[in-house]
């Protein structure tokens, strides 16, 4: 049965993007997204979605679409450049035939990330690629939001559908994307019009947004924390001083009225970001992290995908016992080796080295002063009052994405890419529309009533 279900909406929304081709990039999203075909028990699972879809995402693409003012970006020829340099540091790997399995799957992301700007064209087509996102992400938060709330989660444990730790489906990941696709989330709520914004898509919305603070309970995943600490921090920028004691107020309420609803193995996993040392598994990362700095220092151009698995590291472990009048140290070092990077920056260093690394944070800090330069020239602006706004929460997301990102290997994963491609489109976007307004020829109250009613209806 719920192969059916997932066949029969695949199908109609492909039938429907013979129509609209546009909607075959929005089902590329879905599949990617989602991965119906791990759902699938047999329908789906033997056939190559994935590849058919982008297939015809970019040949409706070069076939159908207008070229007029199509632009190349700065960060889609970096996107570009590293796509290629990872290429090359696959044919030279340390581990061919590992590096080969991670390639065949990140190029992709890549490669559709640097195709999708070019797709976005209008409001409606930026908000419908935000909108696809969105609701894929939350088909599986939804799931996890649920369970955490009926049933209680635990690290490891929480099944998001499928008991695949891959993708979204990983715990730390997605508990990452679940806090930062919060700011987005809310902006829809004020200011989508694919659903037009009244009671019922409010409602949705924030109960979304509840969905995505469970999935950190959920998971027991000490990122998501984090992410909601900063995001808390990043909402405060644009509140008046009243309205920030107001949220400070708010938040901290319900934080301590949530403490005795929480499970006591969430709370002491929560414990160990600050007793880091008695923590086996920061410690590891810790670990690993010296060594990849050690690594990069005999190759500095990476060792290609999967390089972790050479390392050989020691872990120490520091547990302290006893009262305050007499307290027992215990220091107990473990080898251990082939652990993953658990950071996306180190990804990225171990494996395509100093220039790889360079080129992924250049794209992400470019990113991040073009939607500050947005929000700062459109935020006084009544005519177009969603512009700074969706500025604002696509830099939000992309600031608790990069921090969560530093505890999880998410360097290559698609859904961050996507939403960098969706800042270009709306970069490039409102660009041409700027250019298109200086060009505008002036019309006098003595033009014509057909010129009157093009300039209104721009």
């Amino acid at each position: 049965m719920r192969d059916l279900a997932l066949v029969g909406f695949l199908a109609a929304l492909l039938a429907l993007g013979l129509k609209r081709p546009f909607l075959f990039v929005l089902a590329y999203i879905y599949v990617d997204t989602v991965s119906p075909q791990r759902l699938s028990y047999f329908l789906l699972n033997s056939a190559p979605i994935s590849m058919i879809v982008a297939v015809l995402a970019m040949g409706a693409w070069l076939l159908f679409e207008k070229k007029d003012g199509v632009s190349f970006t700065v960060r889609q020829g970096l996107m570009l450049v590293l796509l290629a340099y990872c290429g090359v540091t696959t044919m030279y790997a340390d581990f061919p035939v590992e590096a080969a399995e991670k390639w065949d799957w990140a190029w992709k992301a890549l490669a559709f990330a640097i195709f999708l700007p070019l797709t976005m064209r209008s409001r409606l087509r930026i908000e419908a690629v935000l909108l696809f996102l969105t609701l894929s992400a939350a088909a599986i938060i939804i799931v996890g939001g649920m369970k955490t709330a009926l049933a209680g989660g635990g690290y490891g444990v929480l099944n998001l559908m499928v008991d695949n730790n891959s993708g979204l489906y990983e715990s730390s990941i997605i508990s990452t994307v679940a806090i930062a696709l919060i700011p987005i989330i809310l902006w829809f709520a004020r200011f989508g019009t694919i659903f037009p914004s009244d009671w019922r898509v409010k409602l949705f919305c924030y109960a979304l947004v509840f969905a995505c603070l469970l999935i950190p309970i959920g998971t027991e995943a000490r990122t998501g924390l984090l992410c909601i600490a900063l995001l808390g921090l990043l909402m405060l920028r644009d509140m008046t001083m009243t309205r920030r004691l107001l949220f400070v107020g708010a938040a901290g309420a319900l934080g301590l009225a949530a403490i005795p609803f929480l499970p006591s193995s969430f709370s002491q996993r929560m414990e160990t970001i600050q007793g880091y040392q008695a923590d086996e598994s920061a410690n590891t990362r810790l670990a690993v992290w010296g060594w990849t700095l050690e690594y990069v220092q005999s190759r500095p151009f990476g060792g290609g995908f999967g390089a972790y698995r050479q390392n050989q590291i020691q872990v120490q472990t520091t547990s302290v016992a006893g009262g305050e009048g007499l307290q027992t140290v215990a220091t107990t070092t473990q080898a251990d080796e082939g652990r993953a990077w658990h950071s996306s920056y180190f990804e990225m260093l171990g494996e395509q080295g100093w220039p790889g690394l360079f080129i992924f944070l250049a794209i992400q800090i470019i990113s991040l002063v073009r939607m500050e330069i947005i929000r700062r020239r459109y935020r006084k602006r009544d005519d177009e009052p969603w512009i700074a706004p969706l500025a604002t929460a696509l830099q939000h997301f992309q600031l608790t994405y990069m921090l969560g990102s530093a505890f999880v290997q998410t360097a290559f994963q698609s859904f961050g890419w996507f939403i960098v491609a969706v800042q270009i489109g709306f970069d490039v976007w409102l660009k041409q529309r700027e250019r298109a307004e200086m060009r505008r020829p002036f019309v006098t109250l003595e033009g014509t009533n057909q010129e009157r009613r093009a300039l209104a209806a721009r």
